[in-house]
């Protein structure tokens, strides 16, 4: 008598997500899309209270160019901050190299314009350079480090300028129309800006140099003993924080025809509010330029848009501040969270 055998069941493979849905869920789970919303859900309130807020060519342009030049500097600052360190002294460089920009073209009559723009970046790079230097063989930390350079550069800064002032009669028309100038309703600055942002997000993602940065902030001793090179990548973070910050600094001066002693100023706390608050880690080791970015549009956005939501003006720094210490206290949820769950999945294997 023969036994008869079930028949044996096919295991069916779970359908794979397709490439749409796998990106969209990305989409969604990132960081950088909670601020995104938070940023339109801000330019749809305060244009439901004044229209002119967004809806009038004055309103379009500002929403668009008045983060611009925050929006380069805040680039640099995240590069650095993925490195686990901060550049305190991003405010003071943009005042050097708007100041030095404004000599130039009084004191060299006929200089070209593409020359102001790379004596700026060379000089803001410079000034990275002896900050990135500092900490990386000095071992000193970076808050330290750029703390005091923040003070040196502008007592320097105070120091040249003194009680001179750079008008906007003592630079070019032309140089002046890049600060003001639109391509297709979009201002140059932020064109500009643009093309740095994609280009700073490429390398840090497609390149391993780029992806380099994020190691050596998540764990520098570990990345030492893998043999990357600590050292070198601190430095360029700090010399393309020092660049961006001079580019920052000529458009400044382009964008508002007087520049002093003070200019710049308070630029540094913006700059790591703009990189924290789009999601960069305060701690390395994550984040994206992208969300630097955003969080520069979000921050600027909100100063402007308060007075209109009728917000006093005592508690529109204190709104900034929130946000600044909520994105903090999330960050290290998420990464408490992450951590937990990495050991979770190490226990059960």
């Amino acid at each position: 008598m023969s036994t008869a055998q079930a028949p044996t069941q096919k295991r069916v493979p779970a359908a794979k997500p397709n490439a749409f849905s796998s990106g969209f869920g990305s989409f969604i789970r990132a960081r950088e899309t909670g601020i995104l919303l938070a940023l339109v859900l801000v330019v749809i309130a305060t244009t439901a209270k004044n229209p002119t807020f967004l809806f009038s060519p004055d309103g379009w342009r500002d929403l668009l160019l008045t983060p611009s030049i925050l929006i380069l500097i805040a680039v640099g600052q995240a590069i650095v901050i993925i490195t686990r360190s901060v550049d305190l002294s991003v405010g003071s460089i943009l005042g050097l190299t708007a100041y030095l920009t404004g000599r130039l073209f009084l004191d060299v009559p006929g200089i070209p314009i593409l020359a102001v723009f790379a004596a700026g970046i060379v000089f803001g790079g410079l000034l990275g350079l002896i900050n990135g230097a500092l900490v990386a063989f000095a071992k000193v930390p970076a808050l330290v480090i750029t703390l005091g350079t923040l003070y040196a550069y502008r007592g320097i800064n105070v120091a040249w300028t003194g009680s001179d002032r750079i008008n906007a009669s003592d630079m070019p028309k032309d140089f002046l129309a890049l600060g003001t100038g639109q391509f297709l309703t979009i201002p140059y600055l932020t064109i500009i800006a643009l093309v740095v942002l994609v280009a700073a997000g490429w390398y840090l993602r497609n390149q391993r140099a780029g992806r380099e940065f994020y190691a050596i902030g998540s764990d520098p001793d570990a990345a030492r003993l893998y043999g990357l090179p600590v050292t070198r990548r601190i430095l360029v973070a700090f010399v393309v924080s020092g660049a961006l910050t001079g580019l920052a600094g000529v458009l400044y001066a382009a964008r508002y025809g007087t520049v002093n002693s003070q200019a710049g100023s308070g630029y540094e706390l913006d700059a790591v509010g703009a990189a924290v608050i789009g999601g960069v880690a305060i701690f390395g080791g994550s984040g994206t330029v992208w969300g630097a970015a955003i969080g520069a549009v979000l921050l600027l956005t909100i100063n402007r848009a308060l007075p209109i939501l009728g917000v006093p003006d005592f508690w529109q720094r204190a709104v900034v501040g929130v946000l600044i210490i909520g994105a903090i206290v999330l960050d290290r949820v998420l990464s408490l969270r992450q951590s937990r769950k990495l050991l979770e999945e190490r226990d059960d294997s």
